[in-house]
């Protein structure tokens, strides 16, 4: 909300903001303007994807059309929400953004030659890792959508609103750790030798312990130390400091790294997925998936 106006900056062309106010101006101002161009960039990139798409197979260059149609809307909200200056709009914009990096993901994925060369693996806790994953994915968006309801309440909104989404939070956080590290130990267990699935599991473990030290980062740069910590010099002297770069970072990694979880996890069911119905392919048996990406 550092820029009133939309498309334009300041009534000037996208394009044409003059550069030295744009990078010497204010953090806020080159934070949002900056946001805008990268935006943009997005949607071209998104365009040479479906044109790069266009003599693929059908479901292929269906699946470009529909990430192009998710970053229009993308776009489209992010202008609806500076216009309209709607909470519930940045909402919606919070959380169509990483579904549609995970789309994009998907769709690299499906596309790629390991996915093409996929060889017949050993159908031992296949089926365990594709539910683990594939719930935990839902768990990823879930939690994403929780995180924005709280981190954009509206002014007038009550304390038990804001308790109800910390609760909620930090339950599906929770429900995150227990999933990753069941599915690290799942693949591990039964298919450790398939390095498509085991770099995925170790990475999603990974983020997951980084995410949750970031959302403590996040929790006490924003509100400060537990009281009960109250007795420790460290948490007595810290000092919150309204808007400050600290917070800002430790707010906007988590962020980040919470889109990296939901496509990571994705990524992980998408691979199990193919690796169980390639010895179904094998057999003379026929999918609509696969035949329509292959």
């Amino acid at each position: 909300m550092a820029v009133p106006d939309w498309p334009n900056t300041y009534g000037y062309n996208l394009f044409l903001y003059p550069w030295q106010t744009w990078i010497f101006g204010p953090w806020k101002l080159f934070i949002e303007h900056g946001h805008r161009l990268f935006g943009t960039l997005v949607g071209m990139t998104t365009i040479a994807l479906c044109v790069s798409t266009w003599r693929s197979r059908p479901l292929v260059r269906r699946l470009a059309l529909g990430a192009l149609a998710a970053v229009i809307l993308q776009g489209a909200l992010g202008g609806m929400r500076v216009i309209e200056d709607e909470v519930k709009l940045a909402q919606i914009h919070g959380c169509v953004g990483p579904a549609f990096f995970a789309f994009t993901v998907a769709l690299a994925a499906i596309t790629s030659r390991r996915w093409q060369s996929a060889a017949a693996q050993s159908l031992a806790g296949l089926a365990s890792i594709e539910r683990l994953a594939a719930l935990t994915t839902l768990l990823a968006f879930g939690q994403l959508v929780v995180g924005s309801q709280l981190r954009h309440l509206p002014a007038g909104a009550r304390a038990s609103d804001f308790r109800t989404a910390l609760f909620f939070h930090l339950a599906i956080a929770a429900a995150l750790v227990v999933h990753a590290i069941a599915l690290a130990a799942q693949v591990y267990r039964t298919q450790r030798a398939e390095r498509s699935l085991w770099r995925p599991a170790l990475a999603l473990a990974g983020l997951i312990v980084t995410q949750v030290g970031l959302g403590a980062a996040t929790w006490v740069t924003k509100y400060g130390w537990p009281a009960w910590m109250s007795d420790f010099n460290f948490a007595a002297g810290h000092v919150v400091g309204a808007d400050s770069a600290t917070q800002a970072l430790f707010a906007t990694a988590h962020v980040a790294i919470g889109s990296l979880i939901l496509a990571t996890s994705l990524l992980l069911a998408l691979r199990s997925v193919r690796l169980a119905w390639r010895p179904a392919l094998r057999a003379g048996q026929t999918s609509w998936l696969m035949g329509s990406v292959r």
